[in-house]
């Protein structure tokens, strides 16, 4: 994995909205990621759902850009440890790419993938209600290359592995099938407030 500083760990500090076994990170967002950062440009990103569903989409830049915009405004929580309190996402909310598409209603789960080949997988329920977004911005600015950019998934109710960096689709299907992390150990969920950091938890 690479990784700055943030990955070890620091003492602990109780603050409002804090999940148990996390520290508030301030100002800093560590950069965490299971391969190398790509080189994805926003002419060559294209995210694709397919699986379970009735119609089976793909969207490049452009036809991204022209979906309604949404945005997601609040805390993200790590794995390692860290939480980040007042973000600021700018995007697409996953219901609109979802309803387009137009799942089956035997899909329970998705497998969320990248660029890279990166996979993580989630349940339906937790991409669905105004709970997930294709996100192209951070803070009013492009979203970076180290974070995820030109765009990520950003599911902040749960642990940021399951927030896939470079984005490239979701499969859809009628069960759970584990992820790159959740085969090496990590909890199929990753609920922070029940701190599902491993399998087991």
């Amino acid at each position: 994995m690479n990784t700055t500083r943030g990955f070890t760990g620091r003492p602990r500090a109780a603050r409002p909205g804090l999940p148990p076994g996390q520290y508030d990170a301030g100002d800093d967002w560590p950069v965490l990621s299971a391969e190398v950062t790509p080189d994805v440009s926003p002419a060559d990103w294209t995210f694709r759902v397919s699986g379970l569903v009735a119609e089976p989409r793909t969207w490049d830049w452009a036809g991204a850009h022209r979906l309604p915009a949404s945005a997601y405004s609040g805390d993200i929580h790590c794995v390692t440890g860290w939480s980040k309190f007042g973000v600021r996402f700018g995007g697409v909310s996953l219901d609109t790419f979802l309803e387009a598409a137009r799942p089956l209603p035997s899909a329970t789960h998705a497998v969320a993938y990248s660029h890279t080949g990166y996979t993580a997988n989630l349940p339906l329920a937790d991409l669905t209600g105004g709970r997930a977004w294709i996100v192209r911005e951070y803070d009013g600015q492009p979203l970076a290359p180290e974070h995820g950019g030109p765009a990520r998934l950003v599911v902040p109710h749960l642990y940021f592995w399951k927030s896939v960096k470079w984005i490239a689709g979701l499969e859809l299907l009628d069960h759970d099938e584990p992820g790159f992390w959740e085969q090496n150990g990590y909890h199929a969920r990753g609920n922070p407030w029940e701190e599902q950091r491993y399998s087991g938890d």
